[in-house]
């Protein structure tokens, strides 16, 4: 029976099968921190989300214009059918109804300018913008043919001009519009929209438009974040913008001209032209103003992949590395006979997992490259420290520290790519499984299995 037990324990000393599913095993132990890490950073990527949306929506949000529209009021009659108790009879009367027309312009020039800046709390960053934009063009006879309304009904002493803005509180000057020489204050109407009004008072003489165009002239300085956008409800849109931002997402309905556009490290040019015929609405609405952010395009001011995101995407290659360096650590003692005990597998599983806890942490004071570097430094060189005074030989030793080296510098590169990432990515794993192959095809594992 004595003879049982030690062949028994012999076997499960030396076997490879023993040996592999044994380190397999603590792999797959090794999945459970792995996984309270990648919680631990997208936890703190949640938080600096709220930070910055709380940053960005005490400065200003994303900004969408539309503007200037005139508002012209008529009356649209309604023939009602009254009853009369006296003559016992129904008699028709006509009601004045009062409605609103829209008008868009003929021309829409916008010159605008952003300039941003970083607002930090803490550990965590915003980008900002304030954006100064210069709004001109003309109006044209109001055409309202459509309705079939009489010159009369036309109530041209109640017309105004009004703007759109999603973003009121970040606005930094008073509104005014300059049509027909003379100055509008805009001042802001309650609804609960998404897009808020801002509305002039009566316009002085605006019959005359019926006779000659009138030009207008507007500007508007706002704080925001993120987007800023306009809606080109011109005949003819015309949008020049330019900033400090080096990384603009051009988005929208409508993408810049190629020529003109121009993104370097010291900002950014870019120029639209939208007419009426690219787009699915009209010059004139009757009754009720839609909303037409839809149609908005802009820039978006984006911000980089940020530590976290890498440092996410870079915990997603963590079941490779523990994997392939457990591996590195098997083939070495299945083809030195060294005795490396699974307490000793779990340490160095642990080293590499915490890894990602270092690379966090420091990344959230100091940049991904230099926590990227630290971490992976600090790690390998504990391995390799750790692996000497297990293997005890220094060419294994070697070998740990320069296959560490390669798989740290690999996962690397790959985070740094984006287009070629995952060409990259399959092309070194191929090569790091011939590699295997390639040293792995001299072990004799039936002579091992029997020993």
């Amino acid at each position: 029976m004595s003879i049982q037990k030690q062949k028994f324990g012999n076997w499960l000393r030396n076997s490879i099968s023993v040996k592999m599913i044994t380190v397999g095993f603590l792999i797959l132990i090794l999945l459970i921190p792995l996984a309270f890490i990648k919680d631990l950073i997208r936890e703190r990527e949640s938080r600096q989300y709220e930070v910055v949306q709380e940053i960005n929506s005490k400065w200003g949000g994303s900004v969408i214009i539309n503007g200037p529209i005139l508002k012209i009021p008529y009356h649209e009659y309604h023939e009602e059918t009254i009853f009369n108790e006296e003559t016992n009879t129904y008699l028709k009367a006509k009601k004045a109804v009062r409605r609103d027309a829209y008008f868009f312009p003929k021309t829409l020039d916008i010159q605008s300018k952003a300039t941003t800046q970083s607002l930090e709390r803490g550990i965590y960053e915003s980008v900002v913008f304030n954006s100064e934009s210069n709004i001109k063009g003309e109006f044209v006879a109001p055409d309202l043919s459509e309705k079939e309304v009489a010159d009369e009904d036309i109530l041209w002493k109640k017309a105004t001009v009004l703007f759109q803005v999603s973003n009121l509180k970040g606005i930094r000057n008073t509104v005014k519009v300059k049509l027909g020489g003379q100055d509008y204050v805009l001042n802001p109407k309650f609804d609960n929209n998404f897009m808020n009004t801002l509305e002039s008072g009566f316009i002085e003489n605006l019959d005359g438009i019926q006779k000659n165009s009138m030009d207008f002239q507007s500007n508007i300085t706002i704080n925001g974040s993120n987007t800023l956008q306009f809606i080109p409800i011109g005949k003819e849109t015309l949008v020049f913008m330019q900033s400090n931002w080096h990384s603009p997402s051009f988005n929208g309905n409508y993408l810049p001209d190629t020529e003109g556009k121009e993104i370097t490290d010291q900002g950014f040019t870019a120029k639209w032209k939208v007419l009426e015929t690219n787009r699915r609405f009209g010059q004139v609405f009757f009754d009720q103003l839609p909303d037409l952010s839809e149609f908005a395009f802009g820039t978006e001011f984006l911000v980089p992949v940020d530590d976290y995101q890498k440092t996410e995407r870079t915990s997603k290659y963590g079941f490779m590395i523990i994997g392939l360096t457990l591996l590195v650590f098997l083939l070495i003692q299945i083809s030195s006979k060294i005795a490396i005990h699974p307490f000793q597998y779990l340490m160095i599983g642990l080293a590499l997992v915490l890894f990602y806890t270092l690379l966090i942490s420091i990344s959230e004071h100091k940049n991904y490259l230099f926590a990227y570097l630290v971490s992976g430094i600090s790690v390998v060189s504990l391995i390799t420290v750790y692996s000497r005074s297990i293997l005890k030989n220094p060419k294994f030793t070697l070998l740990i520290l320069g296959s560490m080296l390669g798989l740290y510098s690999f996962i690397f590169v790959i985070i740094q790519l984006e287009d070629y990432a995952l060409l990259v990515g399959s092309i070194g794993l191929f090569v790091i499984l011939s590699t295997i192959m390639f040293t792995s095809r001299k072990i004799d594992w039936s002579g091992l299995q029997d020993n």
